[in-house]
């Protein structure tokens, strides 16, 4: 019998994530658990072993519980994708890895994309299997999950949580086993209650990470199988239409868990693109995924005419020490400033927008109005500054917000998933010098 790995922890603030390592080859792997996972009880199943097994044989395989599941610090709520991408820069970093592969399955697909395209220096390749940008019904997401089977979904967990239910939906090749369902269902109490577990897939439902598909600079590899339940194979066909340059393979199957069935040829598959990948991986260091954050104060014209210099300079002065701490606190950086104006960078939507919030409520202290638009999309890097289209629909969304309020794109809306955030919609507008109609919403 595979021993079990020993179990180490990697802090993020005050939380703790727990994680693997297996193996010793010439690269790093990060495995991005999807729904649940339980790092030690996984290691008990012949199934989880020989897989994880054999993809540790060509490298060194980082696995982990996300934080809320397993043997991960429990939490009273999920984590955004956003949170996610903190979690597995701290397993890198305990893990002593610079630089890795990743490979997201299920719900941690996305999250993978999202790290990829904000972190192309960490990421050398990325493989993805039976996972999706966007896994509610839209319609031009016509493949994807209705309200009424979300609903359904969500009794099923309600009352047959920790009964081994998720065997029917992930790996329906063996519902008829009952020993290995005893096992699945042991792994569900551990992993999660049935609470964790409904709020994951709420989480889960509203992600939405398509606006981030073209800024992806790693070779990628996206793998399906026909037949999989819960994440329909259109899913995986349309990633590997959207993603530049992406190796798309669709295998037969029913089941979603890569571990049952036909995994040989999964592990294979990773194996050989990894393998040919790592030979030649690059990334622009000029390009990455930012979230940009503008603010000005309201009517500042009229404003300093009533004041008059001295006054508003003053004022001037406190308002940029209030937009540089908070800045700070959010863990962004400044870009530029004129006037009264901000413009700061962060490597997460939700964190800019929570500076956006911060921001317009410390300026009331002042006696005066800020506004802030934030927007995430690629930009490109020009020395310590930040330049593209993604700043000009930043800086132009900024300029549609009214007092003391926070206006995003829907780009920004639909990547804080699980961070508690909710909005209120601006209706469509025609921005100054960008193509199209863009859908603006005001956070709350």
């Amino acid at each position: 019998m595979t021993s079990i790995p020993e179990t180490r922890y990697a802090k993020r603030g005050d939380s703790y994530i727990a994680y693997h390592v297996m193996g010793t080859g010439p690269f790093d792997l990060v495995l991005v658990p999807g729904f649940i996972s339980h790092l030690e009880l996984q290691m008990e199943s012949p199934l989880c072993v020989s897989f994880f097994s054999r993809l540790a044989s060509f490298c060194r395989l980082i696995r982990f519980d996300k934080r809320g599941t397993g043997l991960s610090d429990r939490l009273s709520g999920v984590q955004s994708l956003e949170e996610r991408m903190d979690d597995v820069r701290a397993v890198m970093d305990a893990a002593n890895s610079s630089r890795a592969a990743l490979c997201g399955f299920s719900e941690g697909g996305p999250m993978s994309i999202l790290f990829c395209a904000t972190y192309p220096d960490r990421v050398s390749a990325l493989a993805l299997y039976g996972t999706m940008a966007r896994l509610a019904w839209a319609p031009d997401n016509s493949w994807g999950r209705t309200d009424e089977q979300q609903q359904a979904l969500l009794a099923m967990i309600e009352q047959w949580w920790g009964q081994g239910i998720s065997i029917d939906m992930y790996s329906p090749s063996l519902s008829g086993n009952e020993e290995v369902r005893k096992a699945i269902g042991r792994i569900e109490r551990s992993s999660a209650s049935p609470g964790a577990a409904q709020l994951i897939q709420r989480m889960n439902y509203e992600i939405d990470v398509r606006h981030v598909l073209p800024t992806i600079q790693a070779p990628t590899l996206v793998i399906h199988r026909t037949g999989d339940v819960p994440v329909n194979v259109r899913h995986g066909r349309y990633l590997g239409r959207e993603i530049r340059g992406a190796k798309y393979v669709e295998l037969p199957g029913v089941d979603h868990l890569p571990w049952v069935g036909d995994s040989t040829t999964i592990v294979n598959e990773i194996r050989d693109f990894l393998t040919r990948e790592q030979q030649a991986a690059d990334f622009d260091p000029d390009r990455v995924l930012a979230s940009v954050l503008f603010t000005d104060i309201v009517g500042s014209t009229e404003l300093a005419g009533r004041m008059g210099d001295r006054a508003w300079l003053k004022l001037l002065d406190e308002h940029h020490k209030i937009v540089r701490g908070q800045v700070d606190r959010f863990r962004g950086r400044e870009i530029d400033t004129a006037g009264d104006g901000f413009f700061a960078a962060f490597d997460g939507p939700a964190r800019a927008v929570r500076c956006g919030q911060a921001i317009t409520g410390a300026a009331k202290g002042l006696g005066v109005q800020v506004r802030a638009g934030v927007h995430t999309g690629e930009c490109e890097k020009a020395g310590k500054k930040l330049a593209g289209i993604a700043v000009h629909i930043g800086a132009r969304v900024m300029s549609l917000a009214g007092p003391n309020e926070v206006l995003v794109s829907s780009t920004v809306k639909d990547l804080v998933a699980g961070s508690g955030l909710h909005f209120e919609s601006r209706g469509s507008h025609v921005l100054k010098g960008v193509e199209g109609e863009w859908s603006l919403y005001a956070v709350n």
